[in-house]
């Protein structure tokens, strides 16, 4: 109830009720609390910022398997916000919060495997990750697990056509607007008439 409570406040513009109900519920072990109190202390809201006491209420989320926490957490570490700059910790993270199908996480972690930030670098991880956060209707993953079958290689079977759905999937991408029509101009064209 007191997290209901903080978050009619939080939306209501009534940050400093909002913080304490936060901070009540968290103390009492809710995850969501803890993380909404986090943020609230990270981003300076109900309050004067405090960062060290936010990220302390963001790791016992973490901790407690909130996967939007672990992913925040992990981005901390993979922008060097708010801490050391860490890839190794940030792919620990991510993994986490992605192996419980986080699709934010899932694309974070094909992006590390594929520049080799964190972990050896991993054309065939990569695309294990890109092709999950792409399932989970991201765009961005939908336009490059698009380009992995487009291209084929990596333990991926070159298939236009499943190319063409993940652009197709994509269309708010720019990208992924050009090489729709693109492919289904090849297609066309290898198709006997």
């Amino acid at each position: 109830m007191a997290t209901q409570n903080a978050v009619a406040n939080y939306n209501a513009g009534n940050f400093g009720a909002a913080c304490s109900e936060f901070l009540r519920a968290a103390q009492n072990g809710s995850r969501l609390a803890e993380f909404n109190y986090a943020m609230m202390l990270v981003n300076n809201e109900g309050g004067p910022a405090d960062v060290e006491e936010g990220k302390k209420w963001l790791r016992k989320a973490a901790d407690a398997n909130m996967t939007q926490a672990q992913y925040v957490y992990g981005k901390m570490y993979d922008d060097g916000e708010f801490v050391g700059r860490d890839p190794v910790e940030a792919h620990r993270w991510f993994l986490r919060a992605a192996d419980q199908g986080h699709v934010l996480a899932e694309l974070a972690l094909a992006n590390q495997f594929l520049d080799g930030r964190g972990t050896p670098r991993d054309n065939v991880q990569a695309f294990v990750w890109y092709k999950k956060a792409a399932e989970g209707r991201d765009m961005i993953a939908q336009y490059v697990a698009g380009s992995f079958y487009e291209r084929g290689g990596d333990g991926v079977k070159k298939n236009i056509n499943v190319a063409r759905a993940y652009y197709a999937a994509a269309q708010g991408d720019p990208a992924a607007k050009l090489k729709y029509p693109q492919l289904s101009a090849e297609l066309a064209h290898e198709r006997p008439q």
